[in-house]
């Protein structure tokens, strides 16, 4: 089985080649060029990025394999009835070219469920994919936990159960990065700023019942700027900020659902700060940054799963 993985995320273009026999995940990744000042593209404009940058992708990692056996793809943002995004129609088109050349299956999956398989292939923990756990996506797009259960075809299937109700922690990140004259996305910039600060009042989390409002980080953090608070002090409040709400989040659905394993995916739990806090305090599961942020290296290895000839 050779499988090829494709991902074309709101900032990343990616692809990843699977090969289970040779147990080898080749991976490449682009961000998309968002210019200097600017918190976001345009879907028109991430659209067209995709379109440069995927046949690079693809050409990276197949160069050195052989023709691959089956496609995998994201093709929505979330794994939620009508979630939609027109960037991920430039993945869907070209893995469903290259599948009707080729003569070989196109498994489709959601950006979510492949930032959640990538993590537990990262981490070492893809055993978690043929049990019950809870499952965090956390991203500038999505703040969510998930219940995910196993499918008899080696899949799996997710149920929400707890989000933010307003600012995603991704948004926050980025927004208070902007105020610090970061680069967007400002994930990475963030953090080494961040661990270099101290804590200037302790963050309290925002709750109700399991779901987090993050909007205040914003307002709290430009009014600790304007106080002429050092920018590395700022930066660590922002990342304690959104942790205690995540850890908030954990608290509470573990009361509800029992203890259940944890695994913390998506771009913003790459954050050296958080997966420090939260591994101590809840032993959840981490990736390494690069099966973290957006890549396609999950969507490759759940689509080997769906086609159903391979199980560890």
């Amino acid at each position: 089985m050779r499988i090829l993985g494709i991902d074309t995320s709101n900032y990343t273009t990616s692809a990843a080649f699977w090969q289970p026999s040779r147990s080898q995940m080749d991976t490449a990744s682009k961000l998309l060029p968002v210019p200097k000042g600017n918190m976001g593209l345009r879907q028109s404009e991430a659209v067209f990025h995709h379109t440069q940058a995927l046949d690079q992708m693809i050409a990276s990692v197949c160069e050195k394999n052989d023709l691959p056996t089956a496609i995998g793809v994201s093709v929505t943002p979330r794994t939620a009835n009508g979630s939609y995004m027109p960037c991920f129609t430039v993945g869907k088109m070209t893995a469903h070219a290259i599948g009707s050349a080729l003569h070989i299956p196109v498994m489709e999956c959601s950006h979510q469920e492949g930032h959640i398989a990538a993590a537990a292939y990262g981490a070492g923990r893809t055993d978690l994919l043929t049990k019950q756990f809870i499952a965090f996506h956390v991203s500038g797009g999505t703040t969510e936990a998930v219940l995910v259960k196993p499918k008899d075809n080696y899949g799996f299937e997710v149920e929400l159960i707890a989000t933010s109700l307003d600012l995603k922690a991704g948004q926050a990140v980025d927004r208070v990065g902007g105020m610090l004259d970061l680069a967007f996305p400002a994930g990475k910039a963030l953090d080494t700023l961040a661990v270099k600060g101290n804590l200037p009042r302790k963050p309290k989390a925002t709750m109700k019942g399991a779901d987090c409002s993050l909007s205040g980080i914003e307002n709290q953090c430009r009014q600790l700027l304007d106080k002429g608070t050092p920018h590395e002090d700022v930066a660590r409040y922002c990342i304690e900020s959104v942790g205690a709400a995540i850890a908030a989040m954990t608290e509470a659905l573990l009361t509800q659902y029992g203890d259940l394993p944890l695994l913390y995916a998506g771009g913003v739990m790459s954050n050296s700060i958080l997966q420090k806090q939260l591994s101590e305090r809840f032993g959840g599961c981490f990736a390494p940054p690069e099966f973290s942020s957006d890549n396609a290296a999950g969507v490759a290895y759940l689509a080997a799963l769906r086609v159903g000839e391979y199980d560890e």
